[in-house]
């Protein structure tokens, strides 16, 4: 079982609500972001979830493509995510780290390759944002050899059948998208989330983490009372924007914010 997978399966025999957290590697700047992670950590993320910047991410919302566009202007690359992971291991053997990106970060490198330094740096497991399941016997074979989790997509429009196929070849946990829309939208819909929740669990056992519209704590509060967990990240990735003239001050913001979410999580 994969360090990811271990995590999950403690929150769910704990009744505790995961809370995954994410932000661009390499923004603003490439000293603040392995102790964004560790602010992150200290105000209660359960799962880190590091952003590959890439030129074209069209599953985001503005938030994350301007941090995109700041990591990628700092010189970032998938080399220098990797050793962000690594150095962020140094400290944290525990908190689990998944790479959030797109297939064209992987394809230079190749799976196996990718994997093997994946693993070696701590990575747990990667969201491949635009790698359809049907084409990810690759992938997961590579993953699977180094313990690592392919975490996939479902959406509000894709049907039963499909989503039974999804979680065939998913591992880790399932990410739902709440909303027909990108990362940071605000038009979110907790009791069409629980409807289609209640259609996901009865095709797959896997925990299922809710991300695009988690903006706040009342929202991460409400989510999670149909959820596994909730993903958070443009709110975040919008505070370290702001924070780039004072990069230091980014680790005590972060864990204050965050602090809130977890409290509305965790309270009766």
């Amino acid at each position: 079982m994969s360090r990811l997978a271990e995590r999950l399966a403690a929150q769910r025999t704990a009744g505790r609500k995961t809370l995954t957290a994410f932000v661009t590697a390499g923004d603003p700047v490439l000293s603040a972001t392995v102790p964004a992670l560790h602010g992150l950590v200290r105000g209660g993320a359960d799962v880190l979830e590091l952003g590959v910047p890439f030129s074209d991410p069209e599953a985001e919302g503005p938030p994350v493509q301007r941090s995109s566009e700041r990591a990628l202007a700092n010189g970032v690359t998938l080399d220098r995510v990797l050793a962000m992971a690594e150095e962020f291991r140094r400290d944290d053997a525990v908190t689990p780290v998944v790479l959030m990106g797109y297939l064209n970060s992987l394809m230079r490198m190749g799976y196996e390759r990718f994997a093997r330094r994946a693993s070696d740096a701590g990575v747990d497991g990667m969201i491949i944002v635009n790698l359809p399941p049907e084409e990810a016997a690759a992938a997961r074979e590579a993953f699977r050899a180094r313990h690592l989790d392919l975490v996939f997509l479902v959406a509000p429009t894709t049907t039963t059948e499909r989503a039974a196929r999804i979680a065939a070849r998913a591992s880790g946990f399932l990410y739902y998208v709440s909303l027909k829309g990108v990362t940071g939208a605000t038009h979110l819909d907790v009791n069409d989330v629980a409807r289609n929740l209640l259609r996901l669990r009865q095709v797959s056992d896997l925990p299922i983490q809710v991300g695009f519209g988690i903006r706040d704590a009342a929202s991460a509060r409400a989510v999670s009372r149909v959820a596994d967990g909730v993903v958070v990240g443009s709110a975040l990735v919008d505070i370290m924007g702001g924070l780039a003239d004072t990069p230091e001050s980014i680790p005590p913001r972060l864990e204050a914010w965050l602090g809130e979410l977890r409290s509305a999580l965790d309270a009766p």
